[in-house]
Parts: C-alpha cells; sequence; structure tokens
C-alpha cells in the first residue's frame, strides 16, 4: 500500500504491477516489490486452510490447486485475491463443503447434474471431467450443472479440457453486471464463453467475458490510475467513457461488440435455463449473491487434428505488421503460458498483506 503525498489517495496495486514502476505524481517515481511465492508453497496454504473447513482429502487437493494455477497463470483476480472470499462464502454457508454433485437426467450424450450448491471449482472439474469421459468414448459429450458456484476462471476447464486432447466448450451465467442493449441497469450477466483447442506447441484457449472489460479488469487500470485504451462503458449521464471509475460507479459496462455482446448473453443465460431448469441471471441476481449459477460444458474428441493447418492460421495471424512494435501478436493463450513459465521459474508475485492474511487463517 502506497500513499500518494499529493493528493492523499491510497493506492493497492494488485499483482499485475510486479517489479513495474509507478508514477504517482510527475514528482514522486516509487519502485515497488512484491514478495514471491511458489506454486508449492500456495497450493500448500489453500489445501491447510481448506482442510481446517473440513473439506475433504479430494477436494481441498482440487481447489487449492486450481486457486494456485490460477495464480500461476497470472490470473490473481481468481486466484490468491480470490481465496479470502471463497472462504467466507464457505463460512457464511453459501458453498457447502459436504456437497458433491450428483447425475439428475440422461438424454443420449448430454447429461444434467445437480451441484448441490458445492463448491464451483470442484463441480466444474467433475463436470468437464465426465463431459471428456464422454467424448473420448462417442466422440462428443456434453453435461450440464445447476446450483453451483463460482468456477473462478473459466479458463481453467478449457485448459483442463484441452489437456486430454479435447476441444472444450464451456460457459456460465453470473450476476446481472452488464446492461442489456438500449436499457441503463444491469439486466445481464458477463457470462464468460471458453473455447478450447489442443495443440502440441501449447494448447489456443479463449476465455472471454461478454462485456468490453471484465470488472476485474476494470480495477486493474482502476489501480493503475488509467484510462482504458477505449470505451469500456458509460458513465452516469449515459456517455461513453474511458473511466474505469465511472463504469464501476454506473454498472453501465459496454458489452463487446454492443448490441452483439447483449444478445450473445441473452442467449447463453436462456439456453443454459432451457437446458437445465437452473437459476437465470435474474434469479441469481434476485438472491443478492453469487451463489446457485448455471454451467455447461462440451467435449469433442478425434485422435488428430489438422495440426499444420492450425499452424498455418496462427502464423498468418502473426505475419501482421504490428501497431507497436513491442506488442507482438498473440494468440488467445499464448500470454498465459509465458506467465505461467515466468512465474514457475521466479515465483508467483504475492501482495505481502494478502499472503500474510492467508498465513494467519
Amino acid at each position: 500500500m502506497v500513499q500518494n503525498t499529493f493528493t492523499g489517495i491510497i493506492y493497492r496495486l494488485d499483482l499485475y504491477e510486479f517489479n513495474k514502476i509507478l508514477i504517482l505524481s510527475p514528482a514522486v517515481i516509487i519502485k515497488l516489490k512484491l514478495m514471491e511465492v511458489s506454486y508449492d508453497a500456495m497450493k500448500a496454504e489453500f489445501k491447510r486452510i481448506l482442510l481446517s473447513l473440513s473439506f475433504t482429502e479430494e477436494k481441498s487437493e482440487s481447489c487449492a490447486g486450481i486457486f494456485a494455477s490460477n495464480s500461476l497463470d497470472g490470473v490473481y483476480s481468481h486466484g490468491i485475491n480470490r481465496f479470502p472470499v471463497f472462504v467466507k462464502y464457505v463460512k457464511e454457508g453459501l458453498i457447502r463443503v459436504d456437497a458433491e454433485p450428483m447425475l439428475i437426467e440422461q438424454t443420449g450424450l448430454i447429461e444434467k447434474w445437480d451441484g448441490h450448491s458445492g463448491p464451483g471449482m470442484y463441480n466444474a472439474t467433475k463436470a468437464m471431467d465426465r463431459a471428456i469421459a464422454l467424448a473420448k468414448t462417442n466422440g462428443i459429450g456434453c453435461v450440464t450443472i445447476k446450483n453451483t458456484n463460482h468456477w473462478m476462471r473459466g479458463g481453467t476447464y478449457g485448459w483442463q479440457a484441452a489437456d486430454a486432447g479435447c476441444v472444450g466448450i464451456c460457459f456460465t451465467n453470473t450476476i446481472a453486471n452488464m446492461p442489456p442493449w438500449g436499457g441503463k441497469e444491469p439486466r445481464l450477466g458477463n457470462n464468460p464463453l471458453v473455447i478450447a483447442i489442443p495443440r502440441d506447441k501449447g494448447h489456443i484457449v479463449l476465455d472471454m467475458a461478454m462485456s468490453q472489460f471484465s470488472y476485474g479488469k476494470l480495477q486493474e487500470y482502476q489501480l493503475k490510475n488509467k484510462q482504458l485504451p477505449v470505451p469500456g462503458g458509460y458513465d452516469e449521464q449515459g456517455n461513453l467513457t474511458q473511466d474505469p471509475s465511472l463504469i464501476v460507479t454506473s454498472r453501465r459496462a459496454l458489452p463487446v461488440g454492443f448490441w452483439k455482446g447483449a444478445g450473445f448473453s441473452f442467449v447463453l443465460d436462456v439456453l443454459l435455463t432451457g437446458l437445465t431448469g437452473g437459476r437465470s441471471t435474474f434469479q441469481i441476481t434476485s438472491g443478492g449473491e453469487e451463489t446457485g449459477v448455471t454451467q455447461f460444458f462440451l467435449c469433442l474428441y478425434q485422435p488428430a487434428y489438422a495440426d499444420e493447418l492450425i499452424e498455418e492460421i496462427i502464423d498468418y495471424a502473426k505475419s501482421s505488421s504490428l501497431v507497436e512494435n513491442d506488442k507482438p501478436v498473440l494468440y488467445p493463450g499464448e500470454n498465459t503460458l509465458a506467465t505461467r513459465k515466468r512465474n514457475s521459474i521466479e515465483g508467483i508475485p504475492v501482495d505481502p498483506d494478502i499472503w500474510s492474511g492467508i498465513l494467519k487463517m
């Protein structure tokens, strides 16, 4: 935590500011150094805490691994930073420690499951495991799950499918945090969509929210006291703005592709709810907390993919001249792989205050 003596504003830097220079004013430049924690040490602490909360060995191992892996990949907002919130939800009974997902209906290669309000990451891992198993036997497998909880980083389950040699497609609904096109109040969820394609040289994994910037990304720009590179939402007067603080206040994030993103979010919510009979964004929002969400997992499998053609697509995209010479064209998932490699070698950058709090749990 750093206080700007010129404005009195206190900045808490998120983990993306590791070893960077932050300019608080033209006259003040402060070097900030976060501590580093190994993946194994971080996972061990998470597991210790979960075991103390009566999680089973299997659930503790699964959930701790996902929180640590998300942090290793640089998704701190759904890794170490989110862990205290997860613990809070467990203690409040919003997440049932003893719950197990259960198959409730099967139609061909489509299975419907009930998560019984269990840990979202555990339920999602189980659901994707089942979709993978169906696909490995039949070429395709689909699993839906209702009454589950936040899965943290959606991309986790795309990587899971790709590691198993499957194409993975998954999505979830959320609490309302984006307005419908033409509306002012939040009525749609970000409803993240994940598409993953296995690749020997590094999987291609698209993990995207339905807003131009997720609220986690808006927070990052706030903490850096920076404007967004393009408009990301509206202020309270209805004007498009690049100021993340104004968007957070208005709760009017801009749907990606304007009306197209709004329509995409709407259709995903309809599809999820229609298939499962689970809670919609409306019902989730009415409950006041982002719990009891609904999710979808689809896997496709074949023994071999057209690897040369995939490489051709990547090479063609990367052959474009650059807007900025120091910012190369990256395929979805490429930056995650680079961050994972760096953090594996150097350690995961951690805010000492957050880490201290976790050690005391």
